[in-house]
């Protein structure tokens, strides 16, 4: 029987290992750390309070994923939540802009900017399902919707600040979409910004931004028993350090990223694929800080306290100030905020009356410091008496998110930026999963296509991958 070994055990790895045993193969999964779930993992905390997700909490792409989809993870344990709306934006002067799970009233609530609105966020709206087909793989390959992807890549290609300013009149409107936008983790200067804006737009007003019951490890979870189902075995407290302790596995998927990946090959990369891993640039980090509070955040506009995912930013000149200022290594005095307010979907994970908030700040790769405080402040401009509500704190800074998963090298979540050539050559353009050594190793980290998110889909495509070539001979 065909053998493969996974290397780590996030969601990119465990969708991997449940492609392949399903496929026949028999598939053991590895991972250094005492549990699974990689930047999907959630933890106790608080004197164990509450539940926190130590990654990544809101997942805007998690219904909609065709991984997730194929897997049938609700059938295996996995439960969807969404708060009253996906997602809000305060703004000056104590209103907000709300994205709702009906476009119209959203846009209606936009007055000037209706139609404007729902024109620009029709196709992803229309086809979530379509749009996150498209959007979560390679860039460089046939498309299955071209007339879609057209579609969406028209004005998605253009600069989110200059798409925002030329077609809406609204400060609100603009708000809202560049809040959308800046999940790029990119300048809004930037090209192809304002596909982020339309997709995650969009993709809320049809299918919302959940939350999995009970914290994300309930994700990985969903994917470890249907791997194990089909026969895959994952070994947790096993680390990997050279890739010669895998010579006698037919196929190796590795869900690491090009810098681990050059620990590990050592010598064996061909110069040239080695040096762009040596080149890879990781981008923007984040600054994570967890609360406790006595009660909801005492938002100015009552119904944020209702959203899942709050963008904490200002106005859109702030925000593209905030972020060129990351992109040129300089820490912004009133940095990008991007909350979750879990319990407002899923109150189960805090004793009644209490509520957790997830937030981070964009900071600079490696930035030495902790943006607690910054995160604070920026809430408290729009929720005055916020600071008093909180009972407890739980800061996790760049260097310590590196030390707890070594694929967020210098605090960045994404893999690698998606500036320049990246976006288009994760890690290059053709066979972008395939590692050329010798025997068949793959890359199914978000290093390779389509990137950071908890998706599922940089394993599924490596993995389809490694099978087509193992069939091919």
């Amino acid at each position: 029987m065909t053998t493969a070994v996974i290397v780590g055990a996030g969601p990119n790895g465990l969708t991997a290992a449940a492609v392949l045993a399903r496929a026949g193969l028999e598939v053991t999964v590895v991972e250094r750390l005492d549990g699974i779930g990689g930047a999907a993992a959630s933890a106790t905390a608080f004197d164990d309070q509450a539940t926190i997700d130590l990654g990544a909490a809101g997942h805007p792409f998690g219904a909609t994923s065709p991984a997730f989809r194929a897997l049938k993870l609700e059938q295996h344990g996995l439960e969807w939540v969404h708060a009253a709306s996906p997602m809000a934006h305060p703004l000056p002067g104590g209103r907000a802009a709300i994205l709702h799970r009906d476009a119209e009233q959203t846009a209606r609530e936009l007055g000037v900017d209706r139609d404007a609105w729902l024109r620009l966020h029709a196709p992803a709206t229309e086809h979530p399902y379509a749009t996150a087909a498209s959007i979560l793989s390679p860039l460089i390959r046939v498309p299955d919707d071209p007339l879609l992807l057209a579609r969406i890549g028209l004005r998605g290609a253009l600069p989110a600040n200059l798409l925002a300013r030329t077609i809406f009149r609204s400060g609100a409107a603009q708000a809202l979409f560049a809040g959308s936008a800046t999940h790029a983790t990119l300048p809004l200067g930037a090209p192809l910004t304002s596909a982020f804006g339309v997709a995650f737009g969009g993709v809320g007003h049809a299918t919302g931004w959940p939350f999995a019951k009970g914290g994300s490890q309930a994700i990985p979870d969903a994917l470890a028993r249907v791997a194990q189902a089909a026969g895959a075995r994952i070994e947790t407290g096993v680390e990997i350090t050279d890739l010669r302790q895998l010579d006698g596995a037919d196929l190796v998927l590795l869900d690491v990223t090009p810098r681990q990946l050059l620990g590990l090959a050592g010598d064996r990369l061909p110069r040239r694929y080695a040096r762009r891993m040596a080149d890879w640039h990781y981008g923007p980090a984040v600054s994570k800080l967890d609360l406790l509070l006595d009660g909801p955040i005492p938002w100015e506009d009552e119904r944020v306290a209702g959203a899942g995912t709050v963008h904490v930013g200002g106005t859109l000149r702030e925000i593209v100030e905030a972020e060129s200022a990351v992109a040129r290594r300089q820490m912004p005095e009133r940095p990008f905020v991007l909350l979750t307010q879990p319990t407002a979907a899923d109150p189960g994970r805090a004793p009644s009356g209490k509520h957790v908030v997830w937030a981070y700040a964009h900071v600079p790769n490696a930035w030495p410091g902790d943006a607690s405080d910054a995160i604070e402040a920026q809430i408290a401009r729009f929720a005055p008496g916020f600071r008093e509500r909180i009972l407890d704190r739980r800061s996790t800074p760049p260097a310590a998110l590196e030390r707890w998963n070594p694929n967020l090298v210098g605090g960045s979540i994404g893999g690698g930026s998606l500036a320049g050539t990246q976006q288009l050559m994760r890690p290059r353009p053709f066979k972008p999963y395939r590692v050329p050594i010798d025997g068949q190793f793959y890359l199914c980290s978000s290093s390779a296509p389509p990137g950071g998110g908890v998706h599922g889909m940089s394993g599924w495509h490596a993995a389809h991958a490694a099978l087509k070539e193992l069939r091919a001979g």
